[in-house]
């Protein structure tokens, strides 16, 4: 077995969802720089982000290592504070 086959084994990573004014799906993945798609459905984004993400992958050097995602928080930002 080869490098290339270890490294593309299937992994689990996070994606963020968001929606823009137009009700627009946007996808991300904080594990991959510049890694973000869209689609009209939620279910559009995430065939979209797949294939980005598979395209990251082939991108990045087996020996890169991938950024740790820690989670996701909100924080409350008060106008005038």
């Amino acid at each position: 077995m080869n490098t290339d086959d270890v490294y593309m084994k299937s992994i689990h990573v996070p994606i963020i969802i968001e929606t823009d004014d137009d009700g627009i799906f946007i996808v991300s993945c904080p594990l991959f720089k510049g890694c973000h798609s869209y689609g009209k459905t939620i279910d559009e984004a995430l065939v979209r982000i797949k294939e980005v993400i598979g395209l990251c992958r082939e991108d990045s050097q087996p020996s890169e290592h991938l950024n740790t995602f820690v989670g996701f928080r909100e924080v409350e930002i008060v106008p005038g504070v």
